[in-house]
């Protein structure tokens, strides 16, 4: 078999809409309601944004919050361009000129003032103004369209949405971890050979764990893209159980001999 481009294939790979999002993505966007896609990390949240802007025909433009973004990044900043200052667009402003597909990605663990500002483009007149430059209202194209993503409080990092915030989208569709079946017909499509027994053990590995870590259990659950990898180290020709340690086992060393050693002997009772 030749080789295959693995970034060839990622780019590539179809998506598999196996709790029907994207048509509820499409009547969202007719009816110009804003969405919010909640779900754990690694449930596929942001390749559904991807292969969904395409689809009506959207340029995707997309900001990952931390606790390093700023005001500045959304609505822009003041720069000295060959000696005049300039006001430069950020992201927000940029996306609501130009009517692109804007995607807020773990919108729950943005700063307050970074909040209240969205919060002042996302209600119902869909505009902003520029008071950090000439203090004029930028009102968002029709075409415009919002979609943010936020990760369950367990998480690190995240933090409560304010109310009314929430209330700017509407529409909220909730993605978990899908169904072992339909976890295999996705790594399938990431892989060169066939290894289904072998990919189905590590799927049931990876919920294992991560059953284990919804009732905190352990620290850390598995994603789909550990899943993923662990299918690309079969076909990498690396032994199932060694994989598995790799991808799923030597992570929680980080939480301590305890940690480890638990889903060490988990790790040894499967394979």
């Amino acid at each position: 078999m030749s080789a295959i481009n693995n970034s060839e294939l990622v780019e590539h790979v179809e998506y598999i809409d196996w709790n029907n999002s994207m048509t509820l993505l499409k009547k969202a966007y007719d009816a110009k309601l804003f969405v919010l896609i909640i779900g754990p990390k690694g449930t596929g949240k942001t390749t559904l944004v991807r292969k969904f802007a395409p689809i009506i025909h959207r340029k995707l433009d997309s900001i990952n919050f931390s606790l390093r973004t700023r005001e500045s990044h959304l609505i822009g900043s003041k720069t000295l361009i060959d000696g005049s200052v300039s006001f430069i667009d950020g992201i927000l402003v940029r996306s609501m000129k130009n009517g692109s597909m804007l995607y807020l990605d773990e919108i729950n663990s943005a700063e307050a003032d970074v909040l209240l500002r969205l919060d002042e483009a996302l209600d119902d007149r869909r505009q902003i103004v520029l008071k950090e430059s000439t203090g004029e209202t930028i009102k968002s194209h029709d075409n415009w369209f919002v979609m943010a993503t936020i990760n369950p409080l367990t998480h690190i990092g995240t933090k409560e949405l304010p109310p009314q915030l929430i209330s700017r989208f509407p529409v909220r569709i909730k993605l978990d971890y899908p169904p072992e079946d339909i976890e295999l017909k996705i790594i399938q499509k990431y892989l060169t050979e066939n290894h289904d027994e072998d990919v189905k053990q590590g799927i049931k590995l990876a919920n294992t764990l991560r059953q284990a870590a919804s009732v905190e259990e352990l620290y850390y659950a598995p994603s789909l893209r550990e899943t993923i990898a662990y299918g690309k180290m079969l076909d990498s020709g690396i032994d199932k159980k060694e994989a598995a340690y790799l991808i799923f086992g030597n992570v929680y060393t980080q939480w301590g001999n305890i940690e480890y050693q638990k889903v060490n002997d988990i790790i040894t009772s499967m394979f």
